[in-house]
């Protein structure tokens, strides 16, 4: 039946079809997305982000976890905006220092980390659909009674993460992201959306390699049996870690929809990537961006 509505159907139809039965299995996420209380002080905090370094010649850095970071001169970063993503925080203690936040959407990384993110002093970005990871890494509460009478809500921000509706499926970049933000497969184009958000001109992509020595089918979990040897720390994904194998196909549409959200406006995604695989955005030496 699928095969026989694929050949039989227009493909704008086809998609058309596609678009709005992913927006109905959406449906039932959309009251908590919108109404739950964290999700209201997301919102909250993010409307308070909007456009907030929408300043002529501000520029912040999306820093990939691939294997290149270590032919990186990453002290060059310490006073930059610099987005931090899933378990960049292994480097924090070499570094010296932290991002200025962390992203992270994936609910395997989200599951067996959320106790490491936790315990991080700086701004969290996370997808909602995982905030039932951190109801127990939280100690200092307050009552919500506009929402649910005795419903605990965090009250320390640095604690409470800002949760992002982020979603699989229905392909789009979000201007702004109260709303839905879709995934792109994977977090570096959450990132992007986030970044043209909070109103950053240029943006430079580093250690996102877009190229990864584990094979096999796209999102399928895998278990790992040894040291990672595709980011930047053996420890990364090290043994015993639940995984997905990557997806660059789709991870390259959103990618592309991310140029041109920015070119659209006048501003610019730039890869500085040492020795990256990716060819969406134009590359840029990365020591020329501090000469």
């Amino acid at each position: 039946m699928k095969q026989t509505l694929t050949t039989l159907l227009p493909a704008s139809l086809l998609q058309t079809v596609k678009n709005t039965y992913d927006a109905l299995r959406r449906l039932p996420q959309i009251p908590a997305a919108y109404l739950h209380p964290w999700r209201r002080e997301s919102i909250r905090r993010l409307a308070a982000l909007k456009d907030a370094h929408a300043q002529a010649g501000s520029r912040a850095f999306i820093i990939g976890n691939g294997p290149s970071l270590k032919q990186t001169d990453l002290t060059k970063l310490k006073n930059e905006f610099a987005f931090g993503m899933n378990r960049i925080y292994l480097m924090f203690p070499e570094l010296g220092f932290t991002t200025s936040c962390l992203v992270s959407i994936n609910d395997l990384v989200i599951e067996q980390c959320a106790q490491e993110m936790a315990s991080l002093q700086i701004p969290k970005y996370i997808a909602w659909r995982s905030h039932r990871h951190f109801v127990s890494h939280q100690s200092s509460v307050i009552s919500d009674q506009s929402f649910a009478r005795n419903y605990q809500l965090p009250i320390t921000n640095l604690q409470l993460p800002t949760f992002l509706y982020t979603t699989y499926t229905g392909p789009k970049f979000s201007r702004d992201v109260r709303g839905r933000v879709w995934e792109g497969a994977t977090v570096t184009n959450v990132a992007l959306q986030l970044a043209f958000h909070i109103g950053f001109e240029k943006v430079i992509l580093i250690g996102v390699d877009h190229n990864f020595a584990s094979k096999g089918d796209a999102n399928k979990t895998v278990v790992s049996d040894g040291d990672d040897p595709n980011h930047f720390s053996s420890a990364y994904f090290g043994k015993g870690f639940r995984w997905q194998l990557p997806d660059l196909d789709t991870s390259e549409i959103g990618y592309r929809f991310a140029r041109q959200a920015y070119e659209s406006v006048g501003r610019e995604v730039l890869d500085a990537t040492v020795g990256g695989k990716l060819t969406i955005f134009p590359k840029v030496d990365y020591n020329s961006l501090f000469s």
